[in-house]
């Protein structure tokens, strides 16, 4: 069905496609959500309920909030231009927020006038039709949220998630009315305003945890496991690749995605040779996985038996700090200048964010650990925050 409804439904990935599921999901919304404002707002003022009517008005903030998703996809759709290289797809994360702060504002004001209603309780009436109709309404809202759902998965979108989650809300919140129609002859006036302010409760909370998620990706949210895993598995598939580190993902939107990493290879090995693999790896990268890849090539001794056994005597030390202190500590880049007098000992280190050593603390005791080796050695180190171990473990 929704193949003949929307053109090319069948290829999420391209971003023509993402504006019109999105723009057909947030029209469907709009009809839906308008509709059943009418309807609540209209039997809420017959039967001089405030549930029904605190109901009806966050069905029209919906409507509206579908507008702005409407608008958001357009935009979103826009190729890059001068002010915005990496393109507009970023509004989508905008609109997702602004549709959770009106959910939870929405919320706010049900709450103050639910709250009214417990302090100073008037009588609400209900006929069976109103029941009745208002019960069909939570029918439109399980359509439109599996709808949501749906979509939301086919087109990895935030912001149909959210309105998907608000759909569900909207179910929860409706079928509370009527279970406080229901109620009413049993308890009396308070009922409405009891229920009105479970309704408000409930919808703050959903706005609140939505505004959160939503901040986090515009903030700059750390990419999932699955997609670090898979760029990591991708580039170690390649034969000349000896290890990866300084892993970045930035998105600027679904299908937005730019990376860079670090790659070692054997510093013995053609350069032009390393050249061309890496330039396959970004290929192949931005075909399948729709990444724009940059990789930069770490050259590496991998034959000398001495920068061998000192290396692995250095991932020792390393990795003792790493149980000690209970966070993951990684080596790489390691290699050795001779001098007349000393010898450097250069090599990089990945630590956590969550390392509670300072850089001059850690590169303190890693210098009286090398010193104990050699009193010759002199420690020259790069210590970079390493973004993703702490959350993913080490590959």
């Amino acid at each position: 069905m929704l193949n003949k409804l929307i053109k090319d439904y069948d290829k999420p990935e391209r971003a023509d496609v993402r504006v019109r599921v999105g723009r057909f999901a947030g029209f469907v919304g709009i009809i839906a959500n308008f509709t059943l404002f009418l309807v609540k707002i209209i039997f809420g003022l017959i039967s001089n309920s405030i549930s029904l009517i605190a109901d009806s008005l966050n069905n029209l903030s919906d409507s509206g909030a579908n507008v702005l998703v409407v608008v958001g996809y357009t935009i979103s759709g826009k190729p890059a231009d001068k002010d915005h290289p990496y393109g507009h797809a970023r509004m989508e994360y905008l609109c997702s927020l602004f549709i959770s702060v009106i959910i939870a504002f929405l919320g706010f004001e049900m709450l103050t006038s639910s709250i009214s209603k417990l302090i100073t309780p008037t009588e609400s009436k209900y006929s069976l039709t109103t029941i009745i109709v208002i019960s069909a309404t939570i029918l439109v809202k399980i359509f439109v949220g599996i709808l949501y759902i749906r979509l939301g998965k086919h087109i990895n979108s935030q912001s149909l998630k959210a309105s998907a989650i608000d759909s569900i809300s909207d179910v929860v919140a409706t079928t509370a009315v009527v279970v406080g129609m229901l109620l009413t002859p049993i308890i009396g006036p308070y009922a409405d305003g009891i229920i009105g302010t479970l309704i408000s409760a409930y919808i703050i909370v959903m706005g609140v945890k939505l505004v959160i998620e939503a901040s986090n990706t515009l903030l700059g949210k750390a990419p999932s496991k699955e997609l670090v895993q898979e760029i990591v598995a991708k580039v170690k598939s390649y034969e000349g690749v000896l290890g990866i580190h300084d892993l970045v993902v930035h998105s600027y939107g679904e299908g937005r995605s730019f990376a860079s990493v670090h790659v070692e290879v054997d510093a013995n090995e053609d350069i032009m040779k390393s050249h061309d693999m890496v330039d396959n790896i970004e290929a192949e990268v931005l075909k399948e996985m729709h990444i724009n890849l940059v990789i930069h090539i770490d050259p590496v001794s991998v034959n000398d038996p001495e920068t061998r056994e000192l290396k692995e005597k250095c991932q020792g030390i390393v990795e003792a700090l790493s149980r000690e202190h209970s966070s993951p500590i990684s080596l790489h880049d390691f290699r050795i200048v001779k001098g007349i007098t000393h010898t450097n000992v250069l090599f990089d280190i990945c630590v956590s964010t969550e390392l509670s050593l300072t850089n001059s603390q850690l590169c303190e005791e890693i210098t009286e650990s090398l010193k104990q080796i050699n009193p010759l050695y002199n420690l020259v180190l790069t210590i970079d925050r390493d973004y993703f171990s702490e959350r993913y473990g080490e590959e």
